[in-house]
């Protein structure tokens, strides 16, 4: 009776501090997974750097860190030096931002007409200055505190990386041994993990990076100005599902219409948009997520739509690794009702083929199968 008590007592200590200590991470999170994810990616090049430098642990994890700083930092302010340059010269010309005052007189006439208003030109651009005032205000206010946001969360991501790298293997270890599962069936959710977050990285990527390219010929195409820069922007909307790249050649697309009074080049932008730009995406994610993981097509696009309308941006990522966890759970739990059935064996040390070391964690597969469930 006294075990059961202490063990309902300590029970609710792990819940309550649970609960505490996420709600304390809560904020960190989105930053940590990102670290855990570059780990996947970048594990193999680190794991190099220690093989062929004879380095400590620490010292192959900073170079490795050093390594993906340049290689993103470097090409990030590069591009951002060349579109700021285009958006600057965009901002210069004395056309380049201005509606004709003819065509805002047209609209307003033929809304007058057709609703039985009396609008003037006055009022729609006193409305829009409102407007842009409203939207902006809240902003500006904001700004401050969503760089510092930003700022924090890159460098907690940069210092969680370089962690993860020089003592992952023993926090993993450290990790297996308090968790109440089978360490085999630990291995498997880790090594699920790795697959489908290389899955869901390099799907994004390339989706992200295809869009803008096409996009780009388009823009090309229809004779737009900063075309490098309306390509970059279109690159960074495509890796926010229900924003994407409808956004950029959306605006894109009206400002021929409205703004330069070119209908032909604004539809054939809008028809190429809808019909290539923003459909490949529906092609390339399901496809390279279900190529690099064991989830179907559907299943693969449905968690990454499903999972951006339940937590944002961040289901990106989380979306599929819930999915592929509950799949790779079933599985197990199958496994399990099957051996307590007398139908089946123990679960198996590995799929066929693997080797330890292959993945990101394979030092701490090692010593787990070494240590025994």
């Amino acid at each position: 009776m006294t075990r059961l008590v202490s063990f309902g007592v300590l029970l609710g200590l792990v819940v309550l501090f649970g609960l505490l200590s996420l709600r304390v991470l809560a904020a960190f999170l989105l930053p940590l997974l990102l670290a855990a994810m570059l780990v996947v990616i970048f594990g193999p090049l680190h794991r190099w750097l220690r093989a062929r430098l004879q380095a400590p642990q620490w010292l192959a994890a900073g170079l490795t860190t050093a390594f993906v700083l340049v290689l993103v930092l470097v090409p990030l302010g590069l591009l951002v030096a060349r579109a700021g340059g285009d958006a600057v010269s965009i901002v210069r010309r004395p056309d380049g931002v201005r509606l004709d005052p003819q065509v805002l007189d047209r609209l307003v006439a033929a809304v007058n007409d057709a609703v039985g208003l009396h609008v003037t030109s006055e009022d729609v651009n006193a409305e829009l200055r409102g407007l842009a005032e409203s939207v902006a205000g809240p902003i500006a206010r904001r700004a401050p505190a969503v760089i510092v946001k930003f700022v924090i969360g890159v460098i907690v991501m940069i210092v969680s990386f370089f962690y993860f790298l020089a003592d992952g293997p023993r926090m993993l270890e450290g990790v297996t041994r308090l968790i109440p599962l089978d360490r085999r069936y630990q291995w498997q959710l880790l090594e699920e993990f790795e697959e489908i977050s290389r899955a869901v990285v390099s799907s994004t990527l390339l989706a992200a990076i295809v869009q803008a390219v096409l996009a780009g010929i388009g823009y090309a195409v229809a004779g737009l100005d900063g075309v490098f820069l309306l390509t970059v922007l279109t690159f960074l909307g495509a890796l926010v599902p229900f924003i994407g790249a409808a956004a950029v050649w959306g605006s894109a697309s009206l400002w021929l219409l409205f703004f330069a009074q070119d209908s032909w080049a604004a539809a054939g932008l809008a028809v190429w948009g809808v019909l290539v730009v923003s459909t490949i995406d529906n092609v390339i994610k399901p496809l390279v997520l279900q190529g690099q993981s064991k989830l179907h097509p559907l299943l693969a696009l449905l968690s990454v739509l499903g999972g951006v309308g339940a937590l944002g941006p961040v289901g990106i990522f989380v979306g599929p690794i819930a999915v592929a966890f509950l799949q790779a759970a079933l599985t197990m739990l199958q496994t399990e009702l099957g051996v307590l059935g007398g139908r089946e064996t123990a679960p198996a040390e590995g799929p066929p083929g693997h080797s330890p070391g292959d993945g990101v964690a394979g030092e701490t597969v090692a010593r787990v199968k070494s240590s025994g469930p």
